[in-house]
């Protein structure tokens, strides 16, 4: 026995009491190359395919003033200064990060970063600049797409992964510039996916990363250990400014999809689905029998949409598109995104308890009626509002309700009858005097048939009426 004893020592073999597990035993390094083991050569790939991006706009700004201004000495060290309460002219700069994603050029970054900038300049890893211009820009998803003449140039560019392969755990690293320190490098894992309610972005279906993410990291490079492009930087949660770890990233597919649309051409154009819902919570799952909550209930569906033409129903629910899970509209919206223009979804359905297969063949909302923008004038309580019709493209472009229609506000002049009725961009006429108004000559028509009005105005899910005569 003393002897079977030393031979099972000698080979390693560690004894336990019956019942207890075996513990892992730590080790130091083998030798140097585990040492040295290290995310060097990944970075050194992929860093040169991120760039920063700095921007310049002309901001008007109320100056709220002091009586110091005034003063000749105050005014002789820092110039003379807008009278308290007059707008002025400022220019402001800003800065983010960007990713190249083709090699002739073509740059991936976030809407928010380049919006409204009248100047924007891409700064390689190398410190060459070059102006840029968006070619395409969609608010709703934060993303935009820019080009820089590189003169033939091929650049380092990364190319993008199915970021539906990515898990929770998986080791990614963040590139971007926080703070305009210079081109940054953090590494973190996956925290979650399919993160959504985060701002008030339309398709979200965010990957969230504890790799440092911080002011001047948006529209940079989440990048797996392939090397390859799994998201672009965006959002943080965060109370002081800073990184605590909780970062988010638009998932490639998504990213994808949008540059495929803006290289073609002809703007960034998405899949519409053209039905609403809302998310199943206990009390749904419930009423409907179900094990537990999931998927998204279908409440609207317009009949002249995709998800009508394919027989969508109201009081249907969407458990998945495509084989993956939607446990919200915007999840169910993120999941329709990412597909292109001419394919067919299939759309796992739960219908009176019984779960059935939609095929929706994907188009874009279309822009019918056309929107026939106009500027209402003469004696009467909408002069000074431009009016439009709203159609399903013309209400995705203004973040409206697709399923809605008639005529909506979309720019109220200062000092005109509309402003002073209060009046704002968003809001819907249903009705002048009792009368539905479907499109702009309707209201024009009701509009000049009377000297006394009741309007009745739809602003988000309030409806309120205006009785004016003038």
């Amino acid at each position: 026995m003393i002897r079977l004893l030393k031979i099972l020592l000698a080979a390693g073999i560690a004894l336990s009491a019956p019942g207890v597990a075996a513990q892992p035993q730590t080790r130091l390094p083998a030798g140097e190359a585990e040492i040295r083991l290290s995310f060097a050569p990944l970075v050194k790939r992929v860093a040169p395919a991120v760039v920063n991006i700095y921007t310049r706009k002309v901001e008007r700004v109320v100056q709220r003033g002091s009586p110091m201004f005034d003063d000749p000495f105050f005014r002789r060290f820092f110039g003379d200064m807008a009278p308290p309460g007059q707008p002025r002219e400022r220019i402001a700069q800003s800065l983010g990060s960007g990713v190249i994603i083709e090699p002739d050029g073509v740059i991936v970054t976030n809407n928010h970063v380049v919006d409204g900038a009248t100047e924007i300049v891409v700064a390689l890893a190398d410190r060459r600049e070059f102006e840029a211009r968006v070619i395409a820009a969609d608010p709703h998803v934060d993303l935009a797409v820019l080009r820089i003449d590189t003169r033939g140039e091929q650049l380092p560019h990364l190319e993008f992964r199915d970021s539906d392969d990515l898990q929770v755990g998986d080791l990614v690293m963040a590139i971007g510039n926080p703070f305009g320190v210079g081109q940054t490098v953090t590494q973190g894992i996956v925290s979650g996916l399919g993160r959504t309610g985060v701002g008030n972005l339309d398709a979200q279906s965010f990957i969230q990363t504890d790799a440092a993410i911080n002011p001047g990291n948006s529209g940079g490079a989440l990048v797996g250990m392939d090397g390859k492009l799994a998201g672009i930087n965006t959002a943080i949660f965060s109370k002081s400014g800073g990184s605590v770890g909780i970062g988010f990233a638009i998932p490639s597919n998504l990213v994808a999809s949008t540059v495929a649309s803006a290289v073609a051409g002809k703007g960034i154009h998405r899949p519409w689905l053209g039905a609403h819902g809302e998310r199943v919570t206990s009390e749904i799952a419930l009423g409907l029998g179900l094990q537990r909550p999931a998927g998204v209930l279908i409440n609207a569906v317009r009949r002249d949409s995709p998800a009508g033409r394919a027989g969508l129903q109201a009081g249907d629910v969407v458990l998945a598109v495509d084989g993956r899970e939607v446990n919200d509209p915007q999840a169910l919206k993120f999941r329709i995104s990412t597909r292109k223009l001419g394919e067919t979804a299939s759309l796992d359905v739960l219908r009176e308890g019984r779960r059935i297969a939609v095929a929706v063949p994907l188009s874009q909302a279309p822009e019918d009626p056309p929107r026939n923008l106009t500027l209402l004038r003469g004696n009467q309580p909408l002069a000074g509002a431009t009016v439009g019709n709203l159609s399903p493209a013309f209400a995705e472009e203004l973040g409206a309700d697709t399923l809605e229609d008639g005529v909506v506000v979309t720019e109220v002049e200062p000092g005109s009858p509309a402003h002073r009725l209060r009046i704002r961009p968003g809001d819907r006429v249903i009705r002048v005097n009792g009368r539905a108004v479907r499109l702009v000559a309707d209201l024009q028509a009701l509009l000049q048939a009377s000297d006394k009005w009741s309007v009745e105005l739809q602003r988000g899910r309030q409806v309120f009426t205006l009785n004016v005569r003038l």
